[in-house]
């Protein structure tokens, strides 16, 4: 480590002090803390601030995929899918509306990956209207929602609009309103910024969109099961979310799509697999399409890989998503502090928004040498995650995230900085 001045190691030792004991009193008022003995201990793991790639494991989680090896598959065979698989995707996808979107039943579906369920809708909006001629996209999107936005538009002879917001606050209804006109079929943006955490203004976007006549597809990725919202009231009409981050459903869980009941039967989406029939068993000679949110579905679920969801949707509708986002702002707050004490005096930079209402569940921070510093992290058992060019991510999932990790985690930051 650098040498120090004696002052300088004073009030570091004095700020670290202040900062663990304010995370203490947090963790010790948290009224979610008992969850943190839910997830799987992690052997050599200090400080797990990765929960907004991939979420912990729960502790029930190997006797779950065991009972479902052992009974479910194991003893009731091919009689599972009668007695239950076939209507999982549903089913598993009405929980995550009533849970975490505020959705009513019969519009939410689990399948596929992200990226297939953003194909399909995306494709579906293009084809629903052949006088609109233009898809928008933030600039800065995930690669693979501006990639895909690129293929649909390449494949009908679409013209993509790029919105170029600002980095850190994200996309503003002033910004869609400047770029959406009679030409446009489907505005598709981010609840969350996957860089920044900023978050958009779900509800005041969706009414622009539609003021032009639009529609308006959501990638839920990083709000999903941290971020309270309301699809319905909202008059969303479609979206898509991941369930390996704040879902905890595993590394390649599928995706689940939002399909508003006023489009179902409408939209025709183009991966017409037997699964989205309208008698999956008639093996007719043409493809007629089911009316209901099955339509979505291409070839046979992913069933195994629904599992361990299941658990993490139990916890979250246990808690309430208003508690989980209060510990998110409370967890994300203290990040903020710790930057503001001990990482600003090193020449770090806050690349997401200082005021909680404008922020997910993520804290990004910017540094020349944050490659290597993560690097440095992981070996040390501190696991946040690096983003080109120069940011750290520190996400931090609510229910498997104490207020101490988190400071636990800046500290290491600092020290790695310095060392």
């Amino acid at each position: 480590m650098t040498d120090l001045p004696d002052s300088a190691v004073h009030d570091s030792a004095v700020h670290d002090s202040a900062l663990l004991e304010a995370a203490r009193a947090l963790d010790a008022a948290d009224p979610l803390a008992a969850h943190l003995d839910a997830f799987a201990d992690a052997p050599g793991v200090d400080a797990y601030l990765d929960g907004n790639s991939l979420g912990r494991p729960l502790r029930d989680i190997p006797e779950r995929l065991a009972a479902f090896v052992r009974e479910d598959w194991g003893t009731r065979l091919i009689r599972s899918w009668d007695e239950q698989w076939m209507a999982l995707p549903m089913e598993l996808g009405d929980r995550i509306g009533r849970v975490a979107l505020g959705a009513a039943s019969g519009q939410t579906v689990v399948a596929d990956s992200t990226s297939v369920l953003i194909y399909k809708l995306m494709r579906a909006a293009a084809a629903a209207d052949p006088t609109r001629t233009e898809l928008v996209i933030e600039a800065g999107n995930f690669p693979t929602d501006r990639f895909l936005a690129e293929g649909v538009a390449a494949e009908t002879g679409m013209t993509v609009r790029w919105i170029e917001p600002d980095p850190v606050l994200g996309v503003s209804v002033a910004d869609v309103v400047a770029v959406v006109s009679e030409r446009t079929a489907l505005v598709s943006l981010s609840h969350v910024d996957y860089r920044s955490g900023a978050l958009a203004d779900m509800p005041a976007i969706t009414d622009a969109v539609h003021a032009s006549g639009a529609l308006m597809m959501w990638d839920l990725c990083h709000s999903a099961g941290v971020i309270p919202m309301q699809l319905d009231a909202w008059g969303v009409d479609m979206a898509v979310g991941c369930t390996y981050k704040y879902l905890n459903g595993g590394p390649g869980s599928p995706a689940f799509a939002y399909l508003n009941r006023a489009h179902q039967g409408t939209l025709r989406q183009p991966i017409q697999g037997w699964w989205s029939a309208a008698d999956i068993f008639a093996m007719g000679p043409e493809y007629v399409p089911a009316g209901d949110i099955r339509q979505l579905l291409s070839g046979t679920p992913p069933v195994t890989s629904m599992l361990a969801m299941q658990g993490m949707l139990d916890l979250i509708e246990e808690s309430g998503i208003d508690a989980v986002r209060a510990k998110s702002r409370s967890l994300t707050d203290l990040a903020v502090r710790g930057f503001d004490e001990e990482l600003a005096p090193l020449g770090v930079r806050l690349l997401s928004p200082r005021d909680a209402d404008l922020r997910g569940g993520h804290v990004t921070i910017g540094h020349p040498d944050f490659r290597e510093v993560t690097k440095k992290l992981w070996t040390q058992g501190i696991i946040p995650d690096f983003r080109f060019p120069d940011g750290i991510r520190l996400g931090l999932s609510p229910l498997s995230t104490s207020h101490v990790e988190t400071v636990t985690g800046v500290l290491a930051v600092r020290d790695a900085l310095r060392a």
